[in-house]
């Protein structure tokens, strides 16, 4: 494994990071965004944790909608017992809807107060390392936003303060804002970015260079669109993904020229499909640490021996190449 500073600060993490969105059975009821059908149970998700580990990741991304904190309960039990807390790099969200009633979601500094609480209590910790912003909260004063993630900083609760999922313009707004109030401020970003949307390159990734902000973007693979043939069997959660059906359904035929090549590249290397979507991702200067879900023994491996793969160039300008502009994924619902 090899290890890179977040962003401007001196914490170091792993180049690959576990996305906890798939351990924790969601409660009964209807499914709130966040909770999904193929979730695993907490004896399940046990074996993913022990091999990031035991592969040197040292990164552990959760969020308090995840099987509607379920997820937090299951990641936080299981490091206390098996991990040293100084050696975990925690991070987890706060945004999405927890709970009926006005107030029970967004980014107002009583929201943010109370559910950092909550999911200090779940997680079993008296501090995360990395307190994301779920995505951008329109009906909320980026100052209020800002204020509050500030005091969470100072009272210790919070080590550092992440984003996801905005546009450009907005992320350049909270970094002047906290620049001029002396507030902590943004230190990662959480975007969607991988070889089917790279539309991130455009102004994303240069503001994340230019103002040093880490870059852990989400779905590095493309909901597993990127490991596998186009036309291979369906996964359960390609079957329910709605969320991955939407992000890529307009641009399906356009996809399938990049998928082949990646199934090229692959099979000339004689390595699996995903370490080469991987690998490509892991050549891009601003990329820091892609996150990744893990369901099957076999991603964390693929996804850290991706560390190792050196493509040349001729190979990722093949993988690059039939890219054709997409529709801008605006920032979605958590």
């Amino acid at each position: 494994m090899e290890y890179v500073n977040l962003g401007r600060t001196g914490v170091k993490v792993s180049r690959i990071s576990l996305g906890c969105m798939s351990y924790g059975t969601p409660p009964p009821g209807p499914r709130r965004p966040g909770s999904n059908d193929w979730s695993l149970s907490e004896q399940e998700s046990a074996p993913f944790f022990r091999q990031a580990l035991d592969l040197g990741i040292n990164l552990f991304d959760t969020a308090n909608v995840y099987a509607n904190g379920e997820s937090e309960r299951v990641v936080g039990r299981w490091l206390k017992t098996n991990a040293r807390r100084e050696d975990i790099v925690l991070a987890t969200k706060v945004n999405g809807v927890m709970r009926e009633g006005p107030n029970g979601g967004g980014l107002s500094r009583k929201e943010i107060l109370f559910e950092l609480d909550e999911s200090l209590r779940r997680l079993e910790t008296d501090f995360v390392d990395l307190y994301w912003i779920h995505r951008w909260d329109k009906a909320t004063p980026i100052e209020e936003t800002l204020e509050a993630l500030n005091d969470a900083v100072r009272a210790g609760k919070v080590r550092y303060i992440g984003a996801s999922s905005m546009w450009a313009w907005q992320l350049s707004k909270a970094l002047y804002t906290s620049d001029r109030r002396g507030w902590a401020r943004f230190i990662a970003m959480q975007p969607h970015y991988n070889l089917l949307y790279r539309e991130e390159e455009r102004e994303m990734l240069p503001l994340c260079m230019d103002q040093d902000v880490a870059v852990t973007p989400w779905s590095p693979l493309a909901r597993g669109r990127l490991a596998r043939p186009v036309d291979a069997e369906q996964t359960k959660r390609s079957e329910t993904d709605q969320l991955g059906k939407g992000l890529y359904f307009k641009v399906a035929e356009a996809d399938r020229a990049i998928v082949d090549r990646v199934q090229k590249v692959a099979a000339d290397r004689g390595v699996p499909m995903a370490q080469v979507s991987l690998a490509w991702m892991l050549s891009k200067a601003a990329i820091t640490s892609p996150i990744i879900g893990a369901t099957k023994p076999n991603h964390l491996k693929d996804a850290v021996a991706a560390v190792s793969l050196k493509l040349t160039q001729d190979e990722i300008k093949s993988l690059e190449e039939p890219y054709l502009p997409h529709p801008v994924t605006p920032p979605l619902a958590v």
